[in-house]
Order: C-alpha cells, then sequence, then structure tokens
C-alpha cells in the first residue's frame, strides 16, 4: 500500500505547512530509553500481577502493592533517560512547528527532554499526591523506602500520581487532548498501536476533524490501514533522529 511507504519528503512536508500539529506518543516511544512497554511480548504484565496497580488493591494492601510499585517505576525504569524521539519533539516544538504533546507515558521523559506543553493523559510518576489532603509532592522530595510514603503535612498515604486501575482519566487532560484533536491538522503518532482505551480514540477524532495522520511505529497498527496518510516504519528514536536530521540539516 502507499502508506506504507517510508515517504520522509511528505511528512515533512505536511509538519512544515501545518498551522497546528499535536504528537499522540505511547509506550514505543520510551522502549529505546529503557522502559519496557506494559503489554506485549517482554512487557511488564508478563512479570507482574496488574492487579498491584489497582486502586482498590492500593487502598486495602498498600505495604504489598507499593513494594512492587517501587520495583518497578523507582527501582526498575526510574532512572531512564530520553532518547532522539523524545529529543526531536523538544525540537519540533522549539522550532514553532508542534504545539503540544498528548502522552500516554507517565515516565516525565517529555518534559525532560524540553517539551513544555505536554498533556499527560495517564499522569505522571515522578510526582505523588496525598489520598487524605491531596497535597502534591515531587518524588525529588521523597525518601522512597521499603514502606509506602506518608504525607509531610497530614500522614496520609500517598499515591503515585498515575492512573491506577479503576480511576476515571484526569478531566484537565482528558479535555485538552479532546481540544488538541480538534484544532490539530498534522497529527503525530508516535509509539502507540492503539490498544489501551479511551486514549486510542484520540487519534480517530483527529482524524475526523480533518487532520493529516502521520504514524512512525516498528510494524502496521489498526490505524495504518484505517486513518494513517504517511507510514514511516521503525523504532521510535531511530525514525525521528532520521526525520529530523531530513527535515534541518
Amino acid at each position: 500500500m502507499e502508506n506504507l511507504k517510508n515517504d520522509f519528503t511528505r511528512a515533512i512536508e505536511l509538519l512544515r505547512h501545518s498551522g497546528y500539529t499535536t504528537a499522540f506518543t505511547g509506550a514505543g516511544i520510551s522502549v529505546e530509553s529503557g522502559i519496557p512497554p506494559f503489554r506485549g511480548e517482554g512487557g511488564i504484565w508478563t512479570k507482574y500481577d496488574p492487579m498491584y496497580l489497582d486502586i482498590g488493591y492500593y487502598l486495602e494492601q498498600p505495604g504489598k502493592a507499593w513494594k512492587i510499585i517501587r520495583e518497578i517505576f523507582y527501582n526498575y525504569f526510574g532512572h531512564a533517560k530520553p532518547n532522539m524521539a523524545h529529543y526531536g519533539l523538544a525540537l519540533l516544538e522549539r522550532k514553532g512547528l508542534l504545539e503540544n504533546v498528548i502522552t500516554q507515558n507517565i515516565d516525565n521523559l517529555h518534559q525532560e527532554a524540553g517539551n513544555r506543553v505536554v498533556i499527560e493523559f495517564h499522569g505522571n510518576s515522578k510526582y505523588f499526591r496525598c489520598l487524605r489532603c491531596d497535597e502534591k509532592f515531587s518524588v525529588n522530595d521523597l525518601t522512597l523506602t521499603e514502606t509506602p510514603p506518608n504525607c509531610a503535612h497530614c500522614n496520609g498515604l500517598l499515591k503515585p500520581d498515575f492512573i491506577f486501575f479503576g480511576e476515571g482519566i484526569p478531566e484537565e487532560a482528558y479535555r485538552a487532548s479532546l481540544e488538541a484533536a480538534q484544532h490539530a491538522s498534522v497529527f503525530l503518532l508516535i509509539g502507540t498501536s492503539g490498544q489501551v482505551a479511551p486514549a486510542n480514540q484520540i487519534p480517530y477524532l483527529a482524524k475526523q476533524n480533518g487532520a493529516h495522520i502521520i504514524e512512525i511505529n516498528p510494524d502496521p497498527t489498526a490505524y495504518t490501514f484505517s486513518i494513517t496518510d504517511v507510514f514511516l516504519r521503525g523504532k521510535a528514536a531511530e525514525t525521528m533522529e532520521t526525520l529530523m536530521k531530513k527535515m534541518f540539516s
């Protein structure tokens, strides 16, 4: 199919002439930073039981849940660094060619790479929120031990500020994502196969509102043959690095 050709020229043309570009990223953009996806071969859920990230279980058994949460998010890949895909999006923003990033990831790597307008659809693991008084803390201000962290103000239980199973999408992030999809003339999909609802509906909304879809993924996805206009097949970091070199060199 025509859209399965790596047409960097067409992608660059769309990005340069776009009046409003939104990037939409998933787990695939962070794999090359050493963060495995949750689903699929080698995913987090092949090694850990998802129940540990259920909000009900966390409230009932915070000690047991915290042991696994700390291991996964703060010991295992808490020191991951941005890769060329993250830096490429930050460069597009600096050049005035990217309005915002909607990310399903909770790793904070877009911000660390330099993106300033990031819509965090599922929250951010670098922050904690008190379940009693709603006070928010940076992970840098906490000492994470083997016991669940407590609030310095009210001694309530702290919870990582990302979405657990059983919780809803943050209202502000959901609203901002819908607005971005409605305004976008170019929608840049990177590292997402569209398996996680309701985030997976955002690209379809962008297409319905007239956006051109540029997709970067190592393999075709549900989006590829339905809404994608330009499919750049490859790993996120390698493909974005090539795209940025062709665009700005």
